[in-house]
Formats: structure tokens, sequence, C-alpha cells
């Protein structure tokens, strides 16, 4: 015999496995806008981003984003390329990963153990998340300072098929 949790905190856990399940897996990056408290929508990568975020069935995800149209660099090799080219590809790219947790159904934290930007290393991005047929949302709840506003954003992902 099977006994269920109907509590509202039983059906709150129930949910939360439910988004860390859907969460499960590789997606690629669609769209990545940022809107300003006045409105103002921006595309922080461009309008063509590359993107891949990951998921474990271990509780790990790891996230890689950059802009489209980055050039690439005169030599073949990393440990080759020139400072002002390494800090430009930097400059649009976005790298990190870590142990998540599901905290509510609406939101996903981040806890970031590696990171191309050091300082996010030791804290957690919180995002929140919904799905739209195929698609994840992940995005921040209130406006923080981004690209030089207050703005809010928000990262489309879809399965690779």
């Amino acid at each position: 015999m099977t006994i269920t949790d109907h509590t509202p905190a039983g059906n709150e856990r129930e949910a939360r496995e439910e988004i860390r399940g859907r969460l499960l897996g590789a997606w690629q990056l669609v769209s990545y806008t940022a809107t300003s408290t006045d409105g103002k929508v921006i595309h922080p990568l461009g309008s063509t981003p590359h993107g891949l975020i990951v998921y474990t069935p271990q509780g790990y995800m790891s996230a890689q984003l950059g802009r489209g149209d980055r050039p690439p660099m005169r030599s073949a090799r990393l440990e080759d390329a020139a400072a002002d080219e390494l800090a430009q590809a930097a400059a649009g790219y976005v790298a990190y990963g870590g142990p998540f947790e599901v905290v509510d159904p609406r939101t996903v934290e981040h806890h970031v153990t590696t990171s191309l930007f050091p300082n996010w290393i030791g804290r957690s991005q919180v995002r929140t998340v919904s799905f739209e047929g195929p698609l994840l949302k992940l995005g921040l709840a209130t406006p923080t300072r981004l690209w030089g506003a207050e703005r809010t954003a928000e990262l489309t992902w879809s399965k690779p098929t």
C-alpha cells in the first residue's frame, strides 16, 4: 500500500520534483532579451545568440552563452591568442555552472562553483522558470542592474531535436 502525501507541503514537493524533471537534459538558446523598467528591450548577446544549458539528474547545471557574431581569432590556438582578442571574446560570452535546486515551482537556483566571471563563484543565480509548450523560459523576477540600466531578463531555450 502506498500512502500519498496530499498536504500543501507534499503538493509543493511534488510540483518542485515535476519542474526538476522537466529541466533535465540539454537546452539550446533561442533568445535572450533584457527589458528596462521603461519598457525598452535589448538583445545583450545580439539577435542570433548561441548557447547551451544542461541540467543533470545528479543535480548539476552548466550554462554557456555567447554572441553569434563573435569573430574568429587570428591564432588557431587559445594560448597563442592576443590579450585584446581574448578580452573581446570574453565580453561576448557568459559561462557558469554548479549545483542547482528547484526552490519552488517557479524558481530555480544555480549555485555557482565555476564561472568565466569570477565574482559569481560562491554565489547563487536565481531564475524564474516556466515552460511554454516545448520551450523553457528562465528569467529575472525583479529588475537588476544589467547592461547599464535596471532590467529584467528572459532567456528562451528549446530542446535539440
